[in-house]
């Protein structure tokens, strides 16, 4: 499976915060927003990702994260033109998702809970789709389901009177048919290709499923507040002691720091022997004057 993340979109509701950087760049307590959905992707086995964003900072993160070898992963990049819509940013990882099912990440979501179960089940499947809810406070400012039996009976959008409290969070998993899906969308009112309408496609033929979350669910973007709330979540959770180079167990950690510790003192010793052949060479020219 491949890990797409998408990091585009204006930022409008965190402005001036991204008068001058990506929304998805912000520090969420002690890291970058960004590095929270790519470590839930690596800490469920996905480490080959495509990060989609918005123009005019696309380059921001190439500088952050590179290739992904400082993280352990193969991080590709692709640019959203102009915003059209979670349907219409996940289109553009159509060729990088190779026909492979996907996890789908939105960049300013966090997730406490670990998703490899979720993974791994999705896979054991041959097809269809699968969304993670989570109670929450503002329902209307999310696509809500209502479940019955167990399934989820439906999924409205933004909805003025919620039928219940369940939101649909920012982490999809798809089959490779969701890009034919979304081929077929027509836009929304707000003039955008709408998630909810791709996962009621999969509700109607039967094969969507579902997770309740069981830790916190950040969504950065939503407003200031929410921004603030979620740095104070990931300060008393496990996600705080996770590291610039989002090591996934201890062993990682003791191999990545390993590594650079070597490198540093290469560097160094390498730097200590140029110093003391540029010092002898300088007293040896003294000397001979």
């Amino acid at each position: 499976m491949r890990g797409i993340i998408l990091a585009g979109g204006t930022g409008s509701r965190l402005y001036p915060l991204t008068k001058v950087t990506n929304k998805h760049l912000l520090p969420v307590y002690n890291k970058p927003m960004v590095y929270y959905p790519l470590y839930a992707l690596k800490s469920a086995g996905i480490t080959n990702v495509l990060i989609v964003s918005g123009k005019g900072h696309s380059g921001s993160f190439l500088e952050l994260l590179g290739s992904g070898a400082n993280v352990g992963m193969k991080i590709s990049y692709e640019v959203q033109e102009e915003a059209g819509g979670i349907a219409q940013a996940l289109s553009l990882a159509q060729d990088f998702a190779n026909n492979e099912k996907i996890v789908v990440i939105l960049g300013d979501n966090i997730f406490e809970d670990d998703l490899t179960d979720a993974v791994n089940e999705f896979k054991a499947v041959p097809r269809g789709a699968r969304i993670f809810l989570k109670e929450v406070k503002n329902p209307h400012a999310y696509g809500v389901a209502t479940i019955e039996n167990e399934k989820v009976k439906n999924i409205v959008e933004k909805p003025k009177n919620p039928a219940s409290n369940l939101a649909v969070s920012g982490c999809y998993m798809y089959d490779p048919q969701v890009f034919d899906v979304i081929k077929g969308l027509k836009p929304s009112n707000r003039n955008e290709l709408e998630i909810t309408d791709v996962n009621n496609f999969y509700l109607e033929q039967g094969t969507l499923k579902h997770s309740i979350l069981n830790g916190f669910w950040g969504d950065c973007g939503e407003s200031f507040d929410s921004l603030m709330d979620a740095g104070k979540l990931v300060q008393n959770s496990r996600l705080a002691q996770v590291d610039e180079h989002l090591c996934v167990n201890e062993s990682e950690r003791e191999v990545r720091h390993g590594s650079l510790t070597d490198r540093n003192n290469g560097s160094f010793d390498k730097d200590n022997k140029s110093i003391k052949d540029l010092f002898t060479s300088e007293v040896s020219s003294n000397k001979v004057k």
